[in-house]
């Protein structure tokens, strides 16, 4: 064993799906170990502006794109997916459409690049798959009952996924980051006692920035991970570890 390459992707494509905040960073570790990488997003400019290999334009709520593109971008090692939504509201104030728009992102599109993507890979006998979860996959709060509810069904399916591929050499993995600092969280930026309030949940006591969830994509994408399937790294700053912040007296 060649410790000194265990994370380099030399001669590996890899295609990122959702080429902003947290996916556009991925992009850049990945090219940076050494990928051959793909940006793909449906805003074609904000793939571009990652600065690294190809940029793509992919509508991922379309399952005829999601297909093209997995026969269009050729033998693919690795496929990273970051791309989702939330609509923040109560549960009775939500109408069925917003559910369905967010359950159609969020779930529906990692079916298709899970099941479209993979059977390739399984054909080939090897790659990485790696998608983005959330601590709402685990922990809830009102006002995120749909997105917690495709977080949490999208580590299944990606357990699924690692068992039904595991076989043929393809490793499925998720990560579940805690609060991070991209544009589905500007609501909450905006608002400082609400941002105040997130930064001192977890145990580090900050949000983490979109390049601080990179390393564990390039983990996953890796040899370094050559035994790892099924799992859900949560890349969190202690959110889900830590039950409130009240510091109990010591004697």
């Amino acid at each position: 064993m060649n410790y000194s390459t265990l994370f380099r992707l030399d001669g590996r494509r890899a295609v990122v799906l959702g080429a902003g905040g947290i996916g556009r960073e991925a992009a850049r570790a990945l090219a940076a170990h050494g990928a051959d990488v793909v940006c793909a997003d449906r805003d074609v400019e904000a793939a571009r502006e990652a600065g690294v290999g190809e940029a793509y334009e992919i509508d991922l709520l379309d399952s005829a794109a999601v297909e093209r593109a997995a026969t269009e971008l050729g033998d693919v090692d690795v496929v990273v997916l970051t791309a989702a939504m939330n609509v923040r509201k109560r549960l009775v104030d939500y109408t069925r459409e917003e559910f369905d728009r967010v359950l159609a992102l969020n779930l529906g599109a990692t079916f298709d690049v899970v099941r479209t993507f993979g059977a390739r890979m399984a054909g080939r006998g090897r790659g990485s798959i790696i998608g983005f979860s959330s601590i709402r996959g685990t922990t809830v709060e009102p006002g995120q009952g749909p997105y917690a509810a495709t977080k949490a069904g999208l580590v299944q399916l990606f357990r699924t996924a690692a068992a039904e591929f595991g076989p043929a050499g393809v490793r499925v993995n998720a990560i579940a980051p805690g609060v991070v600092e991209t544009p589905l969280t500007a609501q909450i930026k905006a608002n400082p006692q609400w941002y105040d309030a997130y930064a001192t949940k977890g145990a580090l006591g900050r949000w983490a920035r979109p390049e601080e969830l990179a390393g564990a994509v390039v983990y996953l994408a890796s040899d370094a991970s050559s035994f790892v399937t099924g799992s859900v790294l949560a890349v969190d700053g202690g959110w889900t570890a830590v039950d409130g912040r009240f510091e109990p007296p010591a004697s």
